[in-house]
């Protein structure tokens, strides 16, 4: 099973959503189709790699203004989640 890196920032399906202007939903199916990796968390909910996201989001026509981010977003905006690797578990 992949692993994320330490101390990487992940961002909900509606703040990818956001940053697109399309509704979380669309990008569930981005992640379907694989234009996007999904890590899922241990509650089963989708997160997204901000590094990932910010390259898929230069190759959108238009997007050429700078990537918002959390100092240039009001909090309630957008909110950045870490993640730690943590011990295996067994199931």
């Amino acid at each position: 099973m992949l692993r994320p890196r330490d101390h990487e920032v992940l961002l909900t399906p509606a703040e990818v959503a956001a940053l697109f202007r399309v509704d979380p939903k669309t990008v569930t199916r981005w992640a379907k189709a694989g234009k996007l990796t999904a890590i899922r968390t241990l509650g089963g909910h989708r997160r997204y790699r901000q590094s990932e996201v910010q390259a898929l989001l230069k190759t959108v026509p238009g997007a050429n203004q700078p990537t918002p981010t959390s100092q240039s977003l009001p909090a309630s905006t957008i909110s950045a989640h870490s993640v730690q690797a943590s011990p295996a578990r067994e199931f």
